[in-house]
């Protein structure tokens, strides 16, 4: 079989290897697809500290290739899970300033392999009316609802949402599929343009007026609870503070190599709760449900596929077209 491990810097190797041997309790998957975005490239281009060498590839989905069990016959579809729990030993962690879930494709080895041995706990079953193209999207499905949810959004209310991003825009759509009211601030005029055209009605440049704007929009209430997506760059991470009302709710949401400093003078005066959100496991199915239902429409964003050959290409151009993350969906298909 084939995989792609990361060496170096700027280095990927496309290696031959041994198809992995069937090992008690877990599966032999064929690897379809594999999602690469900013935080592949930047790990390519060796802006994040990692252990070499890695596989990189942190969401994936494939298909069951040999007999499975009972919950996983050959033949079945399934998102591989981006994110794994860390062992523990008895009843104690032995580092408890560790990270309690490994990343796959940073901390672990990825899926940017033709085959992977995945325990069943670490993968979910993908439905039909959920294509592969979409099972991608499953976890940042799946912390736009857990963001949603810790701002205990209801029918009416207003919420900032600042980073317009793909994962900023899930937000809006499941806010306004609970019939609440997202205002979507960002400095990228190109971001706002595109999440005018994914539904999200409100859109508001960060600038010297963003206050006055949200303040007009809200009937000079201001917003119940916003929400700081960091990996839509460009934005000011205490906006969400002066766009919320007194004793309002902010979520902080980061990947893994975001890096969030905040100024929490004006969160103490106007007496906020903050939450965050990374990433989480258990919303996952609920993702699965949310995406079936059309609760969210990723359908505005281009599915670019990548042959195999041009995974270096991709990720070594990723950082000269800035508005990539705009409006496109990256993957490569490895049945090619």
């Amino acid at each position: 079989m084939k995989l792609w491990k990361l060496v170096a810097a700027n280095n990927l190797r496309m290696e031959e290897a041994p198809l992995p041997k069937a090992e008690e309790n877990l599966i032999r998957v064929r690897v379809s697809k594999v999602l690469l975005n900013g935080e592949d490239a930047a790990l390519f281009a060796g802006n994040v500290r990692v252990r070499y060498p890695l596989i990189p590839g942190r969401y994936a989905v494939g298909f069951v290739t040999d007999e499975g069990n009972a919950l996983f016959p050959k033949g079945t579809r399934v998102l591989l899970h981006g994110y794994r729990p860390v062992p523990t030993e008895g009843t104690e962690r032995r580092d408890f300033d560790a990270d309690d879930y490994f990343a796959c494709g940073r901390t672990i080895d990825g899926f940017l392999s033709e085959f992977v041995l995945v325990s069943p706990n670490d993968m979910t079953a993908l439905p039909p009316p959920v294509s592969d193209e979409r099972g991608l999207l499953l976890h940042q499905v799946a912390a736009a609802r857990e963001i949603v949810e810790k701002l205990g959004a209801q029918k009416g209310q207003h919420f900032a949402v600042v980073g317009a991003d793909l994962v900023g825009i899930l937000v809006c759509q499941l806010l306004i599929w609970q019939q609440a009211a997202p205002i979507l601030v960002d400095a990228n005029k190109g971001r706002l343009d595109f999440a005018r055209t994914c539904g999200v009605y409100y859109t508001v440049p960060a600038d010297d007026a963003t206050i006055d704007t949200v303040a007009s929009i809200t009937g000079g209430r201001l917003a119940q609870g916003s929400v700081y997506i960091a990996t839509a760059a460009g934005n000011s991470t205490d906006l969400p503070f002066r766009l919320t009302a007194r004793e309002g709710s902010i979520v902080y949401f980061a990947t893994s190599i975001n890096k969030v400093s905040v100024d929490l003078e004006a969160a103490f005066r106007k007496h906020l709760a903050i939450r965050c959100v990374s990433h989480d496991m258990d919303y996952i199915e609920t993702a699965i449900n949310l995406m079936a239902n059309k609760a969210v429409d990723p359908t505005r964003f281009h599915a670019n596929e990548v042959h195999p050959d041009g995974i270096e290409e991709l990720l070594t151009n990723y950082p000269l077209r800035p508005d990539r993350d705009v409006d496109e969906i990256n993957f490569v298909n490895l049945l090619q």
